[in-house]
């Protein structure tokens, strides 16, 4: 199964390590700090044009800050 994350990008299902709520998740510092690291490292890409809703961790390291609602797809 494929799942769209935003801006013409579709992932595999089984791909998915994580997703995280961007509002939620990002209160802890470890979180920021994380996240800080992975954009200097460039494994972020922005899927939006808004306030990204969601960070997606994919199994090759990847991570995508999406417009996806992580309260919306529940498995």
């Amino acid at each position: 199964m494929y799942i769209y994350i935003g801006k013409n990008t579709v992932i595999r299902k089984k791909n998915i390590i994580a997703a995280f709520d961007l509002d939620s998740s990002t209160v802890s510092v470890y979180t920021r700090k994380f996240l800080a690291k992975a954009e200097k490292e460039g494994r972020v890409e922005l899927l939006c044009d808004d306030i990204p809703k969601s960070f997606i961790i994919t199994d090759g390291g990847k991570i995508y800050l999406s417009p996806f609602n992580t309260s919306v797809y529940r498995q």
